[in-house]
């Protein structure tokens, strides 16, 4: 059996619904941005799918670099949630006001 174009597709196009549905039904911060990062991960499995069809790297350097700058994300989200959570005592989105501390 030939894995074609289009398995990487439909997992692709699952891994990034999947995504889309912890972001929407979740009000844990991490478990949102771990969804997040699936989406982003799902759009890079599409990325290296086209670059193996057509035979060209450019996908692939374009996935390096979006690795990189979600490595930057990961980082910088993180931060943003210990230190909501060091003021807040929760990571649940409902209960945090940004505009009140």
């Amino acid at each position: 059996m030939i894995i074609s174009l289009n398995h990487y597709l439909v997992l692709s196009a699952f891994l990034f619904c999947i995504g889309v549905a912890g972001v929407l039904t979740r009000k844990n911060a991490i478990i949102i941005f771990a969804s997040i990062e699936l989406m982003l991960n799902a759009v890079n499995l599409s990325f290296i799918a086209f670059a193996r069809h057509w035979g060209d790297a450019g996908g692939q350097i374009f996935v390096f670099f979006s690795l990189v700058v979600a490595a930057a994300e990961v980082a910088v989200g993180l931060a943003i949630i210990v230190v909501l959570f060091r003021h807040k005592e929760t990571i649940n989105i409902d209960d945090v006001n940004l505009m009140r501390w």
